[in-house]
């Protein structure tokens, strides 16, 4: 038999691997290209780091707030219904499609087309009605159990784990916007590099809206 000081130091190290399955886990979800990297990476392409800085701090709010209406249950009862579901990936997909519009412009010398940057309102919209954001969410805390002896308590350090993997990821993709603004490139790169982030950006809506249209009716799931 096994010393209760051997099965202690067991479950600790049990307990510290499956915290970095799921901190692996966290980074896989979230460095796939979707609309939050791909829009963050836009703006810091299109309007620079102090833009791109609020947005991002607007994202980081709503990723929390959906975090927490998953865990709270609200999410589910308000996605369990198909309509509601179908109204967000369309809202989302309109919402990514006007930012892309906003990026595509930047810098455009005609008059009336010129645009602002998208700020921390953005982001935090974009989240709330952002589809991956809750699938993500839920993915996360409806699986990788490792304190059972405590909900609360799992709930909150897979919300810390979260955020500390979630923000260097999204601040990584800014960076890598901003660098190619930083490189004061002729205007004319510049515009080829926007429309090309918002071409991206139209890419994920219209993949979004067609994985939904190509369900044979009565499939919600």
């Amino acid at each position: 038999m096994h010393s209760p000081k051997a099965q202690s130091s067991g479950l600790h190290n049990c307990f510290h691997w499956l915290i970095l399955v799921f901190a692996a886990a966290v980074f896989l979800l979230i460095i796939t290209p979707g609309p939050g990297v791909l829009s963050t990476a836009g703006v810091g392409a299109a309007f620079g780091w102090r833009h791109g800085l609020f947005y991002v701090g607007g994202l980081c709010v709503g990723t929390n707030m959906v975090g927490l209406a998953v865990i709270s249950g609200l999410a589910a009862v308000i996605l369990a219904e198909p309509v509601v579901r179908t109204v967000l990936l369309f809202a989302s997909s309109g919402y990514l499609g006007y930012l892309a519009l906003r990026i595509s412009l930047a810098g455009s010398r005609i008059a009336f087309i010129r645009t602002t940057a998208p700020g921390f309102f953005a982001g935090l919209t974009l989240q709330f009605i952002n589809p991956k954001a809750y699938a993500v969410n839920t993915a996360l805390f409806s699986s990788f159990a490792f304190y059972p002896a405590s909900f609360a308590v799992e709930t909150a350090l897979k919300l810390i784990i979260m955020n500390i993997v979630w923000l260097p990821v999204h601040l990584a993709w800014l960076y890598a916007g901003v660098k190619v603004n930083s490189l004061d490139l002729p205007p004319r790169i510049q515009r080829a590099i926007n429309l090309g982030m918002a071409a991206c950006l139209l890419a994920v809506v219209i993949l979004s809206v067609w994985s939904v249209a190509d369900q044979p009716a009565g499939i919600t799931g």
